[in-house]
Order: C-alpha cells, then sequence, then structure tokens
C-alpha cells in the first residue's frame, strides 16, 4: 500500500517520493541490467536513465500493472535503444571517394577559431550552471569537471550514493531547460 501512496505522490512531483522509489526500486533495476550487460558502468547509466525517463512519464503509469515491472520494460527499451544507437554507429557505408577524402584530411588539430568557439561554449555553459542552486550545481561540478565517481561525489558530499544520483539526473534536466529558454 505505501508504494502505491508513493507512485501517487511522485505523480503530484514530491520529490520525496521519487527519492523513495528510485531508493526502493535501484537495486532491482540495477541488478536486472548487471546481468543483461555484464558491465556495472553500462548497467548504472541505463537504471539512471530508466528512472529518468519513468520519473517524466509517471503520470502514463498504469497502477493495473507492478511497478517493477513497468520499470524493468523501461531499462529494457533504454538498453535496446542504446543496442541499437551502436549497431547503427558500427555500419555507416563510405564510398571510395569518401574514403579517400578521409585519408587526405592533413591536419586534425583545433584551429584558433576552433579553441575560441569552445571556450565561449563552455564559458556559456559555466553561467546556466550558475543559475542552478547551489547544490545542484557542486554536483555538475564534481561529476562532469573534476570527473569524480558516483561513490566518490557520495562521500564528499557525505549523502547516500542514491541522493547523489537523483541530485545529478535533476541538476542535468534543469540545465537542459535553462539552455532550451535561452537559445
Amino acid at each position: 500500500m505505501e508504494i502505491k501512496n508513493q507512485i501517487e505522490k511522485a505523480k503530484q512531483g514530491d520529490q520525496v517520493a521519487f527519492t523513495f522509489l528510485l531508493n526502493h526500486y535501484w537495486n532491482e533495476v540495477y541488478g536486472f541490467m548487471l546481468k543483461r550487460t555484464e558491465n556495472e558502468t553500462n548497467a548504472e547509466d541505463i537504471t539512471i536513465e530508466t528512472f529518468s525517463k519513468a520519473f517524466d512519464k509517471i503520470a502514463s503509469y498504469n497502477s493495473e500493472f507492478q511497478f517493477n515491472t513497468w520499470l524493468i520494460a523501461i531499462a529494457k527499451n533504454v538498453h535496446i535503444d542504446i543496442l541499437r544507437k551502436k549497431k547503427a554507429s558500427l555500419f555507416v557505408e563510405i564510398t571510395d571517394e569518401e574514403d579517400q577524402q578521409a585519408y587526405n584530411i592533413a591536419d586534425t588539430t583545433p584551429s584558433a577559431e576552433d579553441k575560441l568557439i569552445t571556450e565561449q561554449n563552455l564559458s556559456l555553459l559555466l553561467q546556466f550552471i550558475k543559475e542552478l542552486k547551489p547544490h545542484y550545481q557542486e554536483v555538475i561540478q564534481l561529476r562532469y569537471f573534476q570527473e569524480m565517481t558516483y561513490q566518490e561525489i557520495a562521500t564528499k558530499i557525505n549523502e547516500p550514493l542514491s541522493n547523489v544520483k537523483v541530485k545529478l539526473l535533476r541538476a542535468k534536466k534543469l540545465l537542459a531547460e535553462i539552455i532550451q529558454k535561452k537559445k
């Protein structure tokens, strides 16, 4: 009964309910994906994306079915999508002319203009990050600029691993929304 209650709260946007559901089902979804992928990093990434998609679409969840079954179905679809993308990127048809063009490329190092554009983009990204709440800024900084693992971040900020994952998930979503608004 508590699960159904938490699901209903999550449908209303209750962050505590989202965290409860993530904590409650994380190991089941992660364990399932670990068996399928046989890779901890891939299983973790797929699990995070699964919860992200599930929380985005929680309003469409049909309570006639078990919540964990719904999450597993989403995880399977995320995994299939990733496999399709990998397969598609492996088989790219190139003509002999394109092959020769690629062979003739003299220098791939970034030009001064490329470096300037990259610096400007990074500067703009940092401005967008500063619009996030401080606790979101911190996890983004630790994960993407200091390249810490989820566990290292959890230790550093003295929070459970699942909270770090949820914070990063939310931070990325909020950052994407900020970027979309500014375009």
